[in-house]
């Protein structure tokens, strides 16, 4: 997401954003307004390679074969042999010490979670989405009628709703 660093999980979609859930200890979950956001999955991030650029995931899944993973806090000497030996065909001019201290940060909170499967979201997720929408609700008001409007009258047909097609996606 920009502006945000960190990992989130989409939990839910609303009509004010995308709800998240942060995937650290702390699990705040905000909502990302659509209209402004740019949210990136894990399957599309790359990592500069010296012939093609490495999917993230690719990395990550190389991690967990090759255990003793480095913690982020670890020396950018041994994150650079770290690299060197599990993703042996990294650009190594272009990819930075901070972009790989990032990256085995990003492992180690997510080797523990069922990753890429598709889920419905948990009863949390529900009820976040639920807020949000209230909360989206609220600050939607309607304008007040004038004093002498006129109430429509009970023989009154109902509108005709136009044929209007929505567009879906994520």
């Amino acid at each position: 997401m920009s502006g945000r660093p960190g990992l989130f999980k989409l939990v839910g979609q609303n009509k004010a954003g995308y709800v998240l859930e942060s995937l650290d200890a702390q699990k705040v979950k905000i909502v990302a307004n659509i209209s402004n956001t740019k949210l990136a999955s894990l399957e599309d991030i790359t990592v500069y390679g010296e012939d093609e650029d490495l999917k993230l995931t690719d990395i990550l899944a190389d991690f967990s074969v090759k255990g003793n993973v480095p913690e982020g806090k670890a020396d950018a000497a041994d994150l650079k042999k770290f690299f060197v030996d599990v993703v042996p065909n990294h650009d190594q001019s272009k990819v930075y010490a901070s972009d790989m201290k990032k990256i085995v940060t990003w492992y180690h909170i997510l080797k523990d979670l069922p990753l890429f499967t598709e889920e419905a979201p948990d009863k949390e997720g529900a009820e976040a989405i639920k807020a949000a929408d209230e909360k989206a609700e609220k600050k939607v008001k309607a304008a007040p009628k004038p004093s002498n409007a006129k109430a429509p009258s009970k023989t009154a047909q109902p509108a005709k709703k136009a044929n209007m097609t929505s567009k879906k996606g994520v």
